[in-house]
């Protein structure tokens, strides 16, 4: 059996999604060039930011097919991250509420890729 370790996101500008990931994630891409943006997680994941415009094949939807999903260790930490991500004006798409997995908001990169914040629900 295999596991994925690489998230491939398709974005409009690399660089400036790569911008826009370095804020938002307080590390730098390991690689980059005009189509592609490469991020080393400290999971050991990797989050690739790919040109939609130079893809192949190439890709006819525009993001939203997804999420990226960070779990947090309580409702406070979520709530801290929801008034630091609003202070930097991210696009947010839910506000903080209390869903049956737990704790949680959506805010939007540039490419409208959702950004899933949450702490789990204790069960």
């Amino acid at each position: 059996m295999i596991d994925p370790n690489f998230i491939l996101l398709y974005v409009n500008n690399p660089d400036a999604s790569a911008r826009f990931y370095t804020d938002l994630m307080g590390k730098s891409p390991i690689e980059s060039s005009p189509t592609f943006a490469m991020f080393a997680l400290s999971s050991g994941m990797m989050l690739g930011l790919w040109s939609r415009h130079t893809v192949e094949p190439s890709v006819p939807a525009h993001g939203l097919g997804g999420e990226l999903a960070f779990a947090l260790g309580s409702d406070q930490e979520v709530d801290e991250l929801y008034a630091s991500w609003c202070t930097r004006g991210l696009t947010i798409a839910q506000t903080p509420t209390q869903m049956d997995f737990g704790y949680t908001f959506v805010a939007l990169d540039p490419d409208g890729h959702r950004l899933r914040v949450f702490a789990p629900a204790e069960h």
